[in-house]
């Protein structure tokens, strides 16, 4: 059976989780500083909500824009660029004394990067890893994220704390350069991947299309993206339903850990634990038991039982192991770039609608009451998900016909850009 030795043996993927896990600890740290700041001069909670959130829907437009990049231009370069320009937007915040329209501004258009050098980093994952390595080295980024912003959320405490919060973000600029230095020094300079020239607006425009037509790449993007966006909905009303149930002082903060937990916990079981053949199969239960426990937050539960309610719906994340590599092998080889953009764009955009929409819902509904619907809805995705993914025996021939479509696209300005 594979291990995380072996995959941590590959030298890219060590590299790539490495550069990321920093970037994300960065970004976290970054993100609250700035929300914190926000706060300290506005006294608005809205505007510090909004500074924190408002690097997700950008996306939706970098990968509408400028998506067909992440296959156009070689890897590293674009990563690099991803970094630096994270570094340089941070510094600016933390020495210019800007209004707070210009850094939401600035964060805004930082973030319309995201889905390009996000695309070329997993499109070398999975370059880097094959077969059930690169389930275990999606396991091992899965969980590398995940204590990644525990240690942000940890250490962004501290460190405004300790040094105040531009001096914070002047450290989170810090790791944003590390993280493109080591980079450029440690990973090797691989060609692009597709050689098509022509308006980048228009071929990645064409580029998304092409892939949302795909009906089995279509599927395996809403299992993706649905089922999570859901539960981001509910952890956003933790602190509203624990204040609303009179729970004491540091509850809430207890119960948004609880699912992180799950998460690492998931992961760990299901990689290591679980034959490659039975990770499909188990999609729609793990999804159920993402929902399911959320069902208890409409009854007054005691708040322990609801931590470990919530540990069992992080454990359920560990649904997405069965989808990776079926997604993969779905992709076009000259178009794996900007599908993974996509992909990422898709997980933050629904990650920035849900808590919103369910804020929305709170402003007439009890805040448990709308915790239980988001989890009836990811019951629902579950049923979705339940007549399989592609059929093993269908994916070869999936995987083929997306190569030949990806040597297409070599040739002759075919859609995928």
């Amino acid at each position: 059976m594979t291990t995380y030795t072996a995959v941590l043996r590959n030298g890219t993927f060590r590299v790539l989780l490495g550069t990321r896990t920093l970037n994300i600890i960065a970004g976290t740290l970054r993100l609250i500083a700035l929300s914190l700041l926000v706060y300290a001069t506005t006294g608005s909670p809205a505007l510090a909500a909004l500074a924190y959130g408002i690097g997700f829907l950008p996306q939706l437009l970098g990968a509408g824009l400028f998506g067909a990049l992440a296959d156009r231009v070689r890897p590293r370069r674009l990563i690099v660029l991803g970094y630096l320009a994270e570094a340089g937007a941070t510094v600016l915040l933390a020495a210019v004394p800007l209004p707070v329209w210009g850094c939401l501004a600035l964060v805004a258009t930082v973030a319309l990067l995201t889905p390009i050098f996000a695309g070329a980093q997993n499109s070398l994952i999975a370059e880097a890893l094959a077969g059930d390595t690169y389930v275990l080295g999606r396991s091992l980024a899965n969980m590398a994220s995940s204590l990644a912003q525990l240690a942000g959320m940890a250490g962004a405490g501290l460190a405004v704390a300790a040094l105040g919060g531009r001096r914070a973000m002047l450290l989170a600029a810090l790791g944003h350069a590390v993280a493109a230095a080591w980079t450029r020094l440690g990973l090797a300079n691989t060609p692009a991947v597709s050689r098509v020239r022509g308006g980048l607006a228009a071929a990645s425009w064409r580029g998304n299309l092409e892939l949302l037509r795909d009906r089995t790449i279509r599927r395996l993007l809403l299992i993706q993206w649905l089922p999570p966006a859901f539960i981001t909905g509910a952890e956003a009303l933790m602190v509203p339903y624990a204040a609303g149930r009179g729970f004491p002082i540091g509850v809430a903060g207890w119960l948004l850990a609880a699912v992180p937990v799950g998460m690492i916990a998931g992961d760990l079981v299901v990689a290591r634990l679980v034959r490659p053949a039975w990770r499909e199969r188990l999609v729609p239960i793990l999804i159920a038991l993402m929902g399911l426990p959320c069902l208890a937050f409409a009854a007054p539960v005691p708040w322990l039982p609801l931590a470990a309610a919530l540990v069992v719906v992080g454990a359920g994340f560990a649904y997405s192991l069965g989808v990776q590599e079926a997604f993969r092998d779905a992709l076009p080889a000259g178009g794996r770039g900007q599908a993974f953009g996509l992909l990422t764009t898709g997980l933050m955009t629904a990650q920035g609608l849900l808590p919103a929409l369910a804020g929305l819902l709170a402003e007439a509904l009890p805040a448990g009451a709308v915790i239980g619907l988001l989890g009836a809805a990811t019951l629902l995705s579950a049923l979705g998900a339940a007549p399989g993914l592609v059929r093993r025996q269908d994916r070869g021939e999936h995987r083929r016909a997306a190569e030949d479509r990806g040597r297409d696209d070599r040739v002759r300005p075919l859609p995928m850009g």
